[in-house]
């Protein structure tokens, strides 16, 4: 059967027309559009875009903060039967952003006014692109450039001159198989992969994840996660649209900081039913909470404390397990939600149900921290190449610890590293199957072929299936940094590229397990340092001589930073932020170079999981700590 967005989005509009579809706040206070209200402007500016000359399968790029006209933007490109490419406002131009718009094959550029500097400045290199659809006005236009308003008014002359079936024509024309939108994540090598997802990838994923979750017309959402993260893009638009549900988006300020404040007052002012969310967000309202709590005094301190063991204890760590002696604290658990949770609660609209996370592992702390305040953060699992959901903990079903149960219909099995399925219980990678699963990598068979074998997906991902039937995600399966905001990047490449351009540095291993900062371990060329310090006459046999060591080594480094000799190489924020000078090298006898010299990172993470901790500390993170000048001694 048929199933694209145009048509889970025609189908919505028919059955929710007066319900509200967006909610946008940009002046005094958030103003709702409805389903047929959407409708009309997705027409409007799909119709512009087939006036301008958008072609059935032309890529297309979306840079922009979350707002209406991203939602409108990405329908519209389909209804001209185009491609999306989203794209991160995060993404530096000189690097990333032109990679993804030349390797995407980007005709035609979406952006939003306070992104378009980003586009100017590498616009030379970006040949293929024919025009640039700028959403708010500009004072002046560049070559290529074109006003949001100027593609709508082509857009209404365009409907004029054509019957309303002339211009549905394209959309009625996707199929199921077509490709929607082309997502970049990271690879194992320093170039970013493009997950081509299909129209179908999406409302199967949509229809899959309905069935971890009851969510009907009447719920709101406030998408607080930016829109190009597979995750908000299907949980926080395209399920909510699925059901006639409400979705707002956060203000955009003047600055990203600025916008950050302003997510606590629009939470209010929306009053959500549930939030998608990351740990470093989560951790954040943490904080706060705590903040609050103790500027009330001492007393409101106690109180709080004791209200979160009690209700801690009546809710557990899971609703699998059968509460006995423990349903003698429900008068005191509702009696402490008078007292003191109930206004926690009103900071976060008094209508929040849960928050859900995805990307990153949960801490299980903070997971019993929001049980204990009445808002539940339930853990899920997914991936871009799975479209993305594949399992989650909800209200009907919870355990911490675990990332919760299957959507339906999936395919989900663990296997050794030879492909073998193991059993219950037994740590492997996990693979899956479904029709959420990605087409491939955008102009590249290689590693589609290595990720997709007979339709299985293999996420590289480490996990286990438990009795219970639920998924536990314990790491990656394969080398990864994940970043506090779940963002992931492949290390490979930059490991590669410094001990290819330095000679000081024989082996170098990143981390980033949901730090704030990367780090990295480093085998320095002792023999090449010795010879650097000669010249200046010193030796590693002194105090000043390692101290100058160091310093050379951090200088090798910066290389690859803003003003170096290879800036631009690495997106700037993977980089280490300091690193822990080794006194030995990773080696075959050591166990940390397998039998192919390829480094096996657990062994060296489990070996320096010491040093690695130092790093995260304020001593350690200096240069000049003590453990890094002993290390050369």
């Amino acid at each position: 059967m048929k199933k694209t967005l145009v048509d889970l989005f025609e189908s919505s509009v028919q059955k929710y027309p007066d319900n509200t579809f967006l909610l946008e706040k940009t002046d005094k206070k958030f103003v709702p559009t409805t389903y047929s209200q959407v409708k009309e402007q997705v027409y409007r500016f799909g119709a512009g875009l087939q006036a301008l000359g958008v072609k059935k399968g032309d890529t297309m790029a979306l840079l922009s903060e979350g707002r209406n006209m991203w939602v409108i933007g990405e329908l519209a490109m389909f209804y001209a039967g185009a491609i999306n490419v989203p794209l991160s406002i995060k993404l530096e131009e000189s690097n990333d952003l032109l990679f993804r718009l030349i390797h995407g094959d980007v005709k035609y550029i979406m952006v939003s006014g306070t992104q378009l500097k980003k586009v100017r400045a590498i616009k030379d290199k970006l040949t293929l692109v024919e025009k640039v659809i700028v959403f708010d006005e500009q004072s002046e236009y560049e070559e290529k450039e074109i006003a949001l308003s100027e593609v709508l008014e082509m857009g209404d002359q365009f409907l004029k001159e054509h019957t309303l079936e002339e211009f549905l024509q394209v959309s009625q024309s996707i199929q199921n198989d077509d490709y929607a939108t082309i997502t970049y994540t990271s690879g194992t090598t320093a170039d970013p992969k493009g997950v081509v997802l299909t129209h179908r990838n999406y409302t199967a994923n949509v229809e899959q994840a309905l069935t971890l979750v009851d969510i009907d017309e009447t719920w709101r959402t406030l998408i607080i996660l930016p829109l190009d993260h597979c995750f908000a893009h299907v949980v926080g638009f395209y399920i909510m649209m699925s059901v006639g549900a409400t979705a707002a988006t956060v203000q955009v300020g003047r600055t990203p900081m600025e916008s950050l404040k302003n997510i606590p007052l629009n939470i209010r002012e929306v009053k959500p039913h549930f939030i998608l969310s990351v740990p470093s967000l989560a951790k954040t309202f943490k904080k706060n909470i705590e903040q609050a709590i103790r500027a009330k005094g001492e007393t409101t301190v106690k109180l709080f404390n004791l209200g979160m063991k009690v209700r801690q204890i009546y809710f557990g760590d899971s609703n699998l397990d059968f509460k006995g002696f423990r349903y003698l604290l429900k008068p005191v658990v509702w009696l402490f939600d008078k007292i003191i949770f109930e206004k926690v609660r009103a900071n976060f609209g008094g209508e929040l149900r849960f928050f859900i996370g995805g990307g990153a592992l949960l801490d299980k702390d903070l997971q019993k921290f929001y049980v204990g305040i009445g808002m539940p953060m339930y853990q899920g699992y997914g991936l871009s190449e799975a479209t993305p959901v594949v399992s989650s903990n909800g209200p009907e079903l919870y355990r911490f610890g675990s990332s919760g149960k299957l959507v339906k219909p999936i395919e989900v099995k663990i296997c050794d590293p030879d492909g073998k399925e193991l059993p219950v219980g037994e740590q492997g990678e996990i693979v899956i199957k479904g029709e959420n699963v990605m087409a491939g990598y955008w102009k590249n068979p290689e590693s589609t072929a290595e990720t997709v074998r007979d339709g299985y997906l293999y996420t590289g991902d480490l996990g286990y299936m438990s009795k219970e039937g639920l998924l536990y995600v314990k790491g990656r399966f394969k080398s990864l940094l994940i970043s506090n905001d779940g963002e992931k990047y492949s290390p490979e490449g930059i490991e590669e590229a410094i001990v290819e351009k330095s000679r000081y540095i024989d082996q170098v291993m990143l981390y980033n397990n949901q730090s704030a900062y990367t780090t990295a371990v480093v085998v320095p060329n002792k023999d090449q340092l010795a010879r650097f310090l000669k010249e200046q006459n010193l030796a590693l046999d002194t105090e000043e001589g390692r101290a100058a060591a160091l310093k050379k080594l951090e200088s090798e480094i910066n290389q690859f930073r803003k003003g170096g000799e290879f800036e631009g190489m690495f997106p700037e924020r993977w980089m280490p932020s300091c690193f822990a000078v080794l006194a030995e090298p990773f080696t075959e006898k050591n166990g940390m170079i397998n039998s192919t010299m390829k480094m096996v990172r657990g062994k060296v993470e489990k070996a320096y999981a010491d040093r690695i901790a130092y790093m995260y500390t304020s001593e350690g993170k200096q240069l000049l700590n003590p453990q890094n000048l002993d290390a050369l001694k």
